[in-house]
């Protein structure tokens, strides 16, 4: 875990050394003063009233000053650098997990939730950075502290210090019972984190279907138990966390109390042979305890923080850690020869250990530049099939072959600029439209954005926009149309130029004149692109060259619209029920009054 965390500081490693440099020397003039001060004290203790060495004052006064303001600045300078190590830190390590996420295939990130990303990014690396500031600042500087304290109060306070190390088992037992307890506390709580971003994200994503079914208190009712879940989770572990300031507070009242009363008996007397101790002897032993108690109660913060912080590291560790199971072979392809795709036996399930694969024995050619349709019921794995092809899963049993080469064989990037997929979610980002366009192909000029807009259907509704081309698009395209955003996503894909068109549903919100202009500009201006069309509705199939019926992840039933009305069940039912359904039942009626 540190090993891969270290990696992140990077750039940061000067400012990560400076920092605890400036905190040392910080440190060794703030054990120095009270040795000054002792003596600027005992100068004044034992010099007979009204014959003090006023140029001693001065000259301890002075060291004094110089001292101060050289520790003050230390200080400053340890701060700075910290902050400036513990931001950036924190920086790589966002920059890390994201760049990481962006290699992730589907299967990786369906292991993960988007509410889990989400915390990761910013609770868990909030945490992660606080602790790193502690570790880079204040942990450095409480051992430091301690140790050049105990020396000073051995050297000053001679058997007297031998206090301080008395309490330090006791306060080492109590933070190692805290640690023990409070670690499985806090690896409960952060998905208690994931639940109540899970809960948000899922409000906002549908706040039109809550207004619209009044169910406001529902959703209230809802985060009020993941966030009283994460309360109960957090209170817990802070709870146990809270008995570090009492611990720490009675050991240096005892302590203080401790050097006070036997410090005050050794100033008035010989004890057990024991040499008088002096005023100022005393007063600095005070202050090098108040020294090493108050580190280690800010030790105890940062042991606090880094206990909260563990489990958060541990969380960012597993995204950074985490390999894409996709991956270019060793020798890659870097030439798609053409759009030809090919099923060989191809099973598929989601997870290794599924009980049943999500597609069973595939076998099918689709020639390069040929349309094929794609229909089957909700779940019949249609999605699945198609996402094969650009190898956003691997096959379980079987090959998939694009071009006449499996798809494993070539370079991802490589494949999926020549296989363009329209999803059946279509996801706009927020800029213009150009700019969400040339996602598609960045170098695009205004005349091929054009173009492959009007044979999307799209390039009419954007001319009626006062800005046309240079709209701007909110984060989501909640301001345009799902036609529309269908519509634009088709362009975009068609920008790639690409060897395989894959129409995921992605028409399921034009109108069927504008879906048959779609098809025809495909079938006039892209022939010699594959192109592959899922769909629900019959009729923005029928004109393919062949037509595939899936069901529960086989294929049923391969032919023209002609050919499978004719012999596939399936398929007729539901063009019948979509095309003809209110002519055959009313045929069904007039059959039945005339038998009666």
């Amino acid at each position: 875990m540190l090993k891969t965390l270290s990696k992140c500081i990077r750039e940061y490693k000067l400012a990560s050394i400076l920092s605890p440099l400036f905190v040392t020397i910080e440190v060794i003039l703030e054990c120095i003063i009270p040795f000054i001060i002792a003596e600027l004290i005992n100068v004044i203790d034992t010099t007979v009233p009204g014959e003090i060495d006023m140029g001693q004052v001065w000259m301890y006064g002075g060291i004094l000053v110089v001292m101060a303001i050289a520790s003050l600045a230390s200080g400053a300078l340890a701060g700075a650098f910290c902050a400036r190590a513990s931001a950036g830190f924190a920086k790589n390590v966002r920059k890390d997990m994201f760049y990481n996420i962006q290699t992730f295939s589907f299967e990786n990130i369906d292991k993960y939730s988007t509410p889990s990303l989400v915390t990761r990014m910013t609770t868990d690396v909030w945490n992660l950075q606080m602790a790193y500031m502690m570790i880079v600042r204040i942990a450095v500087r409480c051992p430091v502290m301690i140790v050049f304290a105990a020396v000073m109060a051995f050297v000053m306070g001679g058997n007297l210090a031998w206090i301080f190390l008395a309490v330090i088992p006791v306060l080492a037992i109590a933070l190692g019972i805290i640690m023990w307890k409070a670690l499985p506390l806090f690896k409960k709580l952060f998905p208690k984190y994931d639940d109540m971003n899970e809960s948000v994200q899922e409000n906002i994503k549908g706040i039109r279907v809550v207004k619209s079914y009044v169910r406001e208190e529902h959703e209230k009712e809802k985060f009020a138990r993941t966030s009283g879940a994460l309360c109960k989770e957090f209170t817990k572990a802070e709870r146990l966390l809270a008995w570090n300031n009492p611990i720490m507070q009675f050991c240096f009242y005892g302590v203080i109390c401790a050097v006070l009363y036997i410090g005050s008996y050794f100033i008035m007397t010989t004890a057990g042979g024991v040499d008088p101790v002096t005023t100022g002897e005393v007063s600095q032993l005070i202050v090098y305890g108040m020294q090493i108690l108050s580190s280690l109660m800010m030790f105890s913060m940062v042991f606090a923080m880094i206990v909260m912080s563990m489990e958060s590291a541990r969380r960012i560790c597993e995204i950074l850690n985490e390999k894409s199971t996709l991956s270019n072979p060793a020798q890659p392809l870097y030439d798609v020869p053409d759009g030809s795709v090919d099923f060989d036996h191809v099973s598929f399930k989601y997870a290794a250990n599924a009980e049943k694969n999500v597609l069973e024995d595939i076998n099918l050619h689709i020639r390069s530049g040929e349309t094929i349709g794609i229909i089957g019921g909700t779940g019949s794995s249609k999605t699945s099939l198609v996402n094969l092809i650009s190898r956003l899963y691997d096959v379980t049993e079987g090959t998939v072959r694009v071009g006449g080469h499996d798809v494993r064989e070539y370079d991802l990037e490589t494949l999926r600029n020549q296989v363009a997929v329209v999803l059946q979610k279509n996801v706009l980002f927020s800029g213009t439209i150009k700019e969400n366009l040339r996602w598609g192909n960045k170098e695009a000029t205004d005349e091929q954005l054009v173009e492959a807009c009007k044979l999307a259907q799209a390039d009419d509704f954007i001319q009626s926009f006062p800005d046309k081309y240079d709209t701007y698009i909110e984060q989501g395209g909640t301001n345009v149309s799902g036609g529309q955003k269908q519509r634009l996503c088709i362009a975009r894909a068609l920008l790639k130029n690409p060897k395989i068109l894959i129409l995921d549903d992605s028409t399921s919100a034009v109108d069927t004149h504008t879906d048959a202009l779609i098809r025809k500009a495909f079938r006039d201006y892209i022939p010699s692109t594959t192109k592959i069309i899922i769909a629900q509705r019959i009729s923005s199939v029928e004109d393919a060259d062949r037509i595939i019926v899936l069901e529960s992840g086989k294929i049923n039933g391969i032919g023209t619209h002609e050919e499978l009305l004719k012999n596939n069940k399936i398929y007729s039912e539901v063009y019948y029920s979509q095309v003809k359904g209110s002519d055959a039942s009313a045929a069904e009626g007039g059959a039945e009054h005339a038998e009666n």
